[in-house]
């Protein structure tokens, strides 16, 4: 095998275990709740929210401490991390030690994830650069969509087997990437701002709680009202740090660039969609049809297959038909499958007639909307931005999980004084309209061009930021 495939290889096994931690927790959500006395879902979606907030802050500050300090060896760090985290994980005592852990977690994820794309964009030539971004995104898109099926089949015999499997995985890649991997770094890259980092992460927090929490509040409860004001202040001082630090956690000049904005505001909505979507079926089938867990995991089986055929192939047509058309036919059918679930399921189990086709739907969404997403934010950044780019774009699609989670947990915390699949439509509409609000970003993502990287010395604090990129066609 050629090197540049065995390094696509290595570092697509650690998006898969990342991308696979965020989700395969959904199939677990039931089983971990029993199984801690006096928990509720509203607790036990820190599980899930903890570890995508985290990730979600540090992604870009260890993404600049990667191109800083060497990426090579940032990534076999988050290797250990995650490995560590993991094994923290499976051995739990509490939920609140299982949160702690999945902190752990996450700061490894963070470590490994912006690194991953940068050490694989340079083995490929710029013309090949779409497809393998193609392939590292679908495999991350695919490692999600699978986590039901798989976590199925793990929670059967133990929850904390969810996390444990990581453990021997994470470490045969540590030893294998030591000896594989290049060491490449960006020595002009300043030292990330990590206050600005424990904003974001306290701010994205808060607002998870006020979601959260609200029904059992109230919208209007003076908690839920602090909370949600509490949110927007630390939202608008992050702001406020990010325009006036010498190393940002968002670059200002990034998100002037065209393409690479529209890309994050498209993948905000799209991973919010998906999100709850992922949570969404698993408990439909366990609470409303009553189903198993490894029933339900095994049913929602088709979804990641056919993601995985139409991510696997997309990476061929991006070129050909630019990002803007798959990734908007992709969010566009994301949220007609959530409307055919709407409209067409019912209490009665039925399968092959009301299920089946909305995962067949929305498994050819996710395989054209992730792939095209990230190639759009990637292609339109310089080389030497590659790691810290690919850290934003991740770091929005992780935000958007977090309000994903939060607002259906919210949802399903008001049940219909009818039937219990009357608060599951309320939960496939949310998931439509938030689809409904990507497709406007991505109508307007455009064709980059290859931008040059910032010269040394320019990024300072009130010197002006310039990333040069077309993105008007």
């Amino acid at each position: 095998m050629e090197r540049r495939w065995r390094v696509l290889t290595l570092v697509s096994i650690g998006v898969f275990m990342v991308s696979l931690d965020l989700f395969i927790v959904n199939v677990a959500f039931p089983r971990i709740e029993a199984d801690f006395h006096g928990s509720s879902a509203a607790s036990v979606s820190w599980v899930l929210n903890a570890y995508a907030i985290v990730l979600a802050a540090l992604m870009v500050s260890c993404g600049r401490l990667a191109d800083r300090h060497g990426r090579r060896r940032t990534f076999l760090a988050g290797l250990l991390v995650f490995s560590v985290g993991s094994a923290m994980c499976g051995v739990a005592p509490s939920l609140a030690a299982l949160v702690a852990a999945r902190v752990v977690q996450a700061a490894g994820a963070a470590l490994l994830l912006p690194t991953s794309l940068a050490l694989l964009l340079p083995e490929f030539k710029p013309a090949e650069r779409p497809g393998a971004i193609g392939i590292w995104a679908a495999v991350g898109g695919v490692a999600a969509a699978a986590g039901p099926p798989l976590g199925g089949l793990l929670v059967q015999a133990s929850w904390r087997l969810v996390f444990l499997v990581n453990v021997p995985v994470g470490l045969a890649a540590l030893v294998h990437g030591a000896r594989l991997l290049r060491e490449s770094r960006d020595e002009t890259q300043e030292r990330p701002d990590l206050l600005g980092s424990g904003l974001i992460v306290i701010s994205v927090g808060v607002l998870a709680l006020a979601l959260v929490k609200a029904p059992a509040w109230g919208w209007g409860d003076a908690r839920t009202l602090a909370a949600l004001g509490s949110a927007i202040v630390g939202l608008l001082a992050f702001a406020r740090r990010c325009a006036t630090h010498s190393s940002p956690v968002i670059d200002p000049a990034i998100v002037k660039v065209r393409t690479f904005a529209l890309a994050n505001v498209a993948s905000l909505f799209f991973s919010a969609a998906f999100a709850a979507f992922l949570l969404g079926d698993v408990l439909f089938m366990t609470s409303v049809w009553h189903d198993s867990v490894l029933t339900a995991g095994l049913s929602l089986a088709p979804g990641p297959a056919i993601a995985a055929v139409f991510a696997a192939t997309s990476g061929r047509y991006i070129n050909r038909l630019g990002a803007r058309v798959l990734g908007t036919l992709g969010i566009a059918l994301f949220g007609a499958g959530c409307l055919w679930w709407r409209l067409r399921i019912g209490a009665a189990p039925d399968y092959p007639g009301q299920m089946l086709p909305g995962l067949v739907i929305t498994g050819v969404a996710v395989g054209l909307a992730l792939p095209s997403l990230a190639s759009a934010a990637a292609s339109s950044l310089p080389p030497a931005r590659f790691a810290t780019g690919s850290a934003v774009f991740t770091m929005t699609r992780q935000v958007g999980f977090v309000l994903g989670v939060s607002i259906l947990v919210a949802i399903l915390a008001r049940p219909s004084a009818t039937d219990p699949v009357t608060t599951f439509d309320h939960g496939w509409v949310f998931m439509a309209l938030s689809s409904a609000l990507g497709i406007p970003a991505a109508l307007g993502i455009g064709r980059p061009r290859s931008a040059p990287a910032p010269a040394k010395g320019a990024e300072t604090v009130g010197a002006q930021r310039q990333v040069t990129v077309e993105a008007s066609r």
